[in-house]
């Protein structure tokens, strides 16, 4: 596996980044790559098939100019900013029969990610939901997962040392949420890992064996797809109005 630390300029190229590096795998092959990504602006994203009005106050977002943007994979809607991790695994499920299905995915890969914490923190999270990772009851990362004929997209976040208050400010109660959530506000809900950047991409590296740089990420295919799809209102506000 292959790492690549890149982030973009902008959010659009951030989540394009994502999809871009699925489709080149899916069509050209290669090894693994496992990226991360950190934004120092905030902006809301929908999961593929989020409905804005049910996730987003949208009426905070526009005063306070927080864009709303919609990304490739599902699962719910979440804020980004300063003091998120995010990272996406790019892997081919052919040589993995661990792969084969959307529900051993997600164990396989979470149950590594968990170890990835452990190995950090010196503690073990539990696996909460889906795709979540939790220290008791109060969740610090999220994840989610889209699926091409060869290779998958699961990609997710790490609550560092985000200003958890700001998630109660832009985004609505979820319309669906995990048992374990049991009713709790985003604030009662989430966690920060309060850990470094470097301490959770190290753990990562090691725990998925990204040994070497991934180099010569298709950038214009990166920033075509940004332009034509993630930075479009036709594509983010997709079943604003259902």
């Amino acid at each position: 596996m292959k790492f690549l630390n890149l982030t973009l300029p902008s959010p659009a190229e951030n989540l394009a980044c994502d999809e871009a590096l699925l489709d080149w795998r899916e069509e050209h092959g290669g090894d693994d790559i496992l990226r991360f990504w950190e934004s120092p602006e905030s902006f809301v994203v929908v999961g593929y098939a989020n409905k804005i009005q049910a996730e987003v106050n949208v009426a905070n977002c526009e005063a306070k100019k927080v864009p709303i943007f919609r990304r490739c994979s599902g699962g719910g809607t979440v804020l980004q900013g300063r003091g998120c991790l995010n990272y996406a695994l790019i892997l081919r499920m052919e040589e993995n029969p661990r792969l084969a299905s959307i529900s051993g995915a997600n164990k396989y890969i979470m149950e590594r990610n968990r170890e990835a914490i452990r190995f950090a923190t010196g503690h073990a999270p539990s696996i909460r939901g889906h795709t979540d990772l939790a220290f008791g009851h109060r969740k610090f990362s999220g994840n989610s997962q889209r699926r091409h004929k060869s290779f998958l997209l699961f990609h997710g976040t790490f609550l560092l040392n985000f200003d958890l208050s700001l998630v109660g400010e832009f985004l609505t109660f979820p319309s669906r949420q995990p048992d374990y959530r049991d009713g709790r506000s985003h604030n009662d809900f989430l966690m920060n890992l309060n850990l470094s950047a470097a301490a959770i991409k190290g753990a990562l590296e090691k725990e998925w064996n990204a040994e070497l740089p991934f180099e010569n990420a298709p950038l214009e295919e990166i920033s075509r797809l940004a332009r034509e799809k993630y930075a479009t209102p036709e594509w983010n506000l997709k079943f604003f109005h259902l």
